[in-house]
């Protein structure tokens, strides 16, 4: 769940991950837990002014965590 939570929220994972995840939070409270939470903030890091992140800040978290999805590809 900790590896798909990002695309799954996105809905950026194929109809049959999706369906898996889906049937998983069905009867795991603890992951629904971990998914609101992860919900929750992306909801509010997206309410941030763009400028309140400095320049140098966002592009050394783009470079850290950009390289992500080709290295899990």
């Amino acid at each position: 769940m900790v590896e798909l939570v990002t695309s799954y929220l996105e809905e950026a994972l194929p109809a049959t991950d999706r369906d898996r995840i889906e049937s998983h939070l069905a009867w795991c409270p603890p992951c629904r837990t971990y998914v609101e939470q992860m919900r929750q903030t992306v909801r509010w890091l997206g309410q941030l002014p763009a400028e309140t992140i400095a320049t140098e800040t966002k592009g050394s978290l783009l470079a850290m965590f950009g390289g992500w999805q080709r290295d899990w590809g």
